[in-house]
């Protein structure tokens, strides 16, 4: 892909699923890539398999809901790199104790509401806060968030998780939409069932998955492959008049203009 030999990419929860199989991917094609987990040892073993394959990578632990931390993870990317190209927003909080007590709205528990938009929402706001200026500053950048099919199609159960992803849509319009004309591009991606370890571990049982299995007309669940692709090429110049846009990735499971 064009532009992404030598860009300075932070990935915001790379340590595993989606995000690390992005920051390969990016690595892949030329970029360098700063890991930013709150697992540190995810975000570690991401970079060595990425430094290990020839690539440029650094692990750094950082926390979505810590504004302090978020500033952190930009200083880091700034002394190691000497400057932010592109930001890639993945991180959740996929605990049991906060997706798996999310339930319907009659079920609410405003802790798990509070927490939810705190680190899926409220931290991604952060994080573009902190690249924007460094992306002004040279004239040029791109950010990819990630939202999810549950924002567009509605689900039982998560009402905050779906709440907090259609945020997110929001404020990918925002940023495109404020800042465009100054060579800023902020575009989405909304997976739709893919299977990492978060959601093996979290929300799919057996009869999840063949419900799942039967509202899609591809032939298998998404990988992080999948999405990995697909950011990548955002945050290249081969995408560089797509701007504001959320892009479903779901294997054909909604279909809509």
């Amino acid at each position: 892909m064009r532009g992404l030999t030598g860009q300075r990419i932070v990935i915001a929860g790379g340590g595993n699923g989606i995000g690390a199989g992005t920051a390969e991917r990016l690595a892949a094609e030329g970029a360098m890539v700063v890991i930013g987990d709150i697992n540190e040892d995810a975000a570690q073993a991401t970079a060595k398999r990425i430094t290990g394959a020839g690539g440029n990578a650094l692990a750094v632990e950082f926390d979505l809901a810590d504004e302090r931390s978020v500033r952190a993870l930009f200083d880091t990317a700034v002394d190691h790199l000497g400057g932010v190209d592109g930001l890639y927003n993945v991180g959740a909080d996929a605990s049991a104790d906060v997706l798996g007590r999310d339930g319907d709205l009659l079920d609410m528990d405003p802790a798990v509401w509070r927490r939810t938009l705190e680190v899926n929402l409220i931290g991604f706001a952060l994080t573009c806060r902190a690249a924007l200026p460094l992306l002004l500053e040279q004239g040029r950048g791109a950010i990819v968030n990630t939202s999810s099919l549950s924002a567009h199609v509605g689900d039982h159960q998560r009402a905050a998780y779906q709440t907090s992803k259609a945020g997110i849509n929001a404020l990918t319009r925002h940023v495109a939409s404020r800042w465009g004309r100054e060579g800023i591009r902020c575009n989405c991606v909304s997976p739709g069932v893919v299977m990492t370890e978060s959601a093996e571990k979290m929300a799919l049982t057996p009869e999840a998955l063949e419900f799942a299995r039967m509202t899609i007309p591809s032939p298998r669940f998404g990988r992080p492959g999948d999405l990995a692709g697909v950011v990548a090429f955002l945050l290249s110049d081969d995408a560089e008049w797509i701007n504001g846009q959320v892009w479903s990735i779901n294997g054909g499971a909604m279909l809509r203009e």
